[in-house]
């Protein structure tokens, strides 16, 4: 039996009672959040791990990193505090396009307001503010959830002790930001679009699924993709490898959101933890603690030069090369590996002052 066959918490939700200010000047109120957490606060309130899930994740971390879970592995519920929330502009729960405007007692939809990066990092500091904890042995995330744990570095260097930031870069890059209107664009084909908003009967936005399939694609490696499908083809003459891709697609739009797709990439593009503080360089430079990259090195959507300039100049950073051929996606692969290395460097904590 697995740790987590029986330990497996239930998602909970906790309501802010002040308004939440986004960095576009806007006030969101009513902001809910969904979270579940794993383990015991300790007396001293500092024994806190923050895991930041990527794009169309969730809070239930046991589920996709579930083998990361246990006795002598990367979290420790016996030992940790681990906390998991749905991000702002989710729709696992968390306040986003698919909340209700309080203001219109309607849906958001596309009127949800533009986010950042940070702002998702200020809403998990209120989370972790009322469960009170007060320092992160480790915030850790790939991809976007990467992005996060950088601005928890910068934004709360007071509470963090350590960061791992897997398959992400310091900015999104010209290609990054491409492959997000890329998928954006193809949402907005959908013919029930109409700006966003969804009559009640109207059907899953295809173009959502056609985005999704262009993502599959970045998030995994020609030669994943060559082992797996080669060119088999199936009864009617399909390849294999289109039915996936439309099998990935249509499994999306069962369980998420056209209009959260939008929040979100948008969000990712707006990436920098240079913007509007120094220049990139030297904010890379101001973070102090010790530090694990996670690059894969057959990652095509944020390739292991973007983490190799992370490691360049934070300083004291070090590299994690994940060898896969899974592509972006490996840290939800290739999760033994992936585990040895985080318990590694969790090890090597205790004796870093």
């Amino acid at each position: 039996m697995k740790y987590l066959d029986f330990i497996s918490p239930q998602t909970q939700f906790y309501q802010l009672s002040k308004p939440f200010p986004l960095e576009s000047g806007e006030v969101l109120i009513n902001v809910q959040v969904a979270y579940r957490t794993w383990g015991k606060l300790n007396i001293n309130r500092d024994n806190g791990v923050l895991i930041c899930h990527a794009l169309t994740g969730s809070a239930d971390a046991d589920d996709w990193w579930g083998d990361l879970f246990g006795s002598g592995k990367a979290f420790d519920p016996a030992q940790d505090f681990i906390v998991c929330s749905n991000i702002l502009g989710s729709c696992y729960g968390t306040t986003g396009a698919t909340s209700i405007n309080p203001n219109t007692g309607k849906v958001y939809g596309a009127s949800f307001p533009r986010i950042t990066i940070r702002d998702m990092v200020h809403l998990q500091a209120a989370l972790l503010e009322y469960l009170e904890v007060k320092f992160l042995q480790l915030v850790i995330g790939g991809s976007l959830g990467g992005m996060q744990v950088l601005e928890w570095a910068l934004l709360y260097p007071e509470k963090v002790r350590a960061i791992a930031p897997m398959a992400s870069p310091g900015k999104h890059s010209a290609w990054s930001i491409g492959l997000s209107e890329a998928q954006r664009q193809a949402i907005y084909t959908d013919p029930n679009w109409q700006g966003g908003n969804y009559t009640s009967d109207a059907p899953p936005n295809q173009g959502l699924a056609v985005a999704r399939m262009m993502a599959m694609i970045t998030y995994r490696y020609w030669e994943s993709f060559s082992n797996r499908f080669g060119r088999q083809q199936d009864e009617s003459n399909q390849f294999a490898m289109a039915s996936y891709l439309h099998y990935q697609g249509q499994k999306l739009i069962e369980r998420f959101d056209a209009n959260t797709y939008i929040t979100l990439t948008h969000a990712m593009d707006s990436h920098d933890v240079g913007w509007n503080r120094k220049d990139y360089q030297s904010v890379l430079q101001s973070i102090n603690q010790p530090t694990l990259i996670i690059s894969i090195d057959s990652d095509v959507l944020y390739p292991p030069v973007e983490q190799q300039e992370l490691v360049d100049l934070i300083p004291h950073a070090q590299l994690g090369l994940l060898k896969s051929i899974h592509g972006h996606d490996a840290f939800l692969i290739d999760l033994e590996a992936l585990n040895e290395m985080v318990v590694s460097f969790r090890e090597e904590l205790e004796f870093f002052v």
